[in-house]
């Protein structure tokens, strides 16, 4: 567990629903990424620290040592919008008025597709709105989000250099996943021939006959 946390991303995702929390959190987990569950926006500003002054005497609450959640830097916040008390959007809108968290990335997911709610959303400074259920495409989308918040740690000036560090950065992320493609098309080295001398390949393959069914009926057609 101690080994190489440092830099995994760390997520907070925020629902109320047990079976989409378990959901969003194995997503997660396979884009290699640290997540934190709570169940409710309050719960989530509790987390963070934000605790809501009229909350104070909640007899529910965890009693939790204010040192906490400053340890834990959050890369990203990811809410349902529909929660009993406090919705995704009052929840983004408390931690985009927070000084200390504005620049945490937050990204809302709904079951509905509401554009009012969604543009809302986007107005009010969300970085994605994802339509449950949520699948792994739309996490890989995060990566970008959460980058900036580490860039933005290790140079306190974001600058048009970051930009730059940050496409190389994704670039390199994005590289992996093309190797791991490749191994399931076994052709692929044979391709390009085709495309570039469709005939001679052709012949090729029918002459040593590397079972290809695929040519069977261009060859009783010739």
């Amino acid at each position: 567990m101690g080994m190489g946390t440092e830099s995994q991303f760390h997520v907070l995702a925020v629902d109320d629903s047990l079976v989409d929390r378990k959901m969003i959190e194995r997503l997660l987990q396979k884009s290699s990424c640290q997540v934190t569950t709570v169940d409710s926006g309050s719960k989530a500003l509790e987390f963070l620290g934000l605790r809501e002054s009229n909350e104070s005497n909640d007899p529910n609450a965890p009693s939790s040592s204010p040192v906490t959640h400053q340890e834990i830097e959050i890369n990203l916040i990811i809410t349902d919008y529909c929660m009993p008390g406090m919705t995704g959007y009052d929840l983004l809108k408390r931690v985009k008025e927070s000084a200390a968290f504005r620049s945490i990335p937050v990204v809302i997911m709904s079951s509905e597709n509401v554009p009012a709610r969604i543009s809302r959303c986007l107005e009010e400074g969300a970085e994605e709105f994802f339509l449950k259920p949520v699948k792994l495409a739309d996490l890989t989308k995060l990566k970008p989000h959460m980058m900036k918040t580490k860039l933005k740690k290790e140079s306190e000036k974001p600058s048009k250099e970051d930009n730059a560090v940050l496409k190389h950065e994704i670039r390199k992320e994005e590289e992996p996943s093309v190797i791991e493609i490749l191994p399931l098309h076994q052709d692929v080295e044979q391709e390009p021939m085709l495309s570039n001398n469709k005939r001679k390949a052709m012949e090729e393959v029918i002459s040593t006959d590397r079972s290809r069914p695929k040519y069977n009926d261009i060859t009783t057609l010739v």
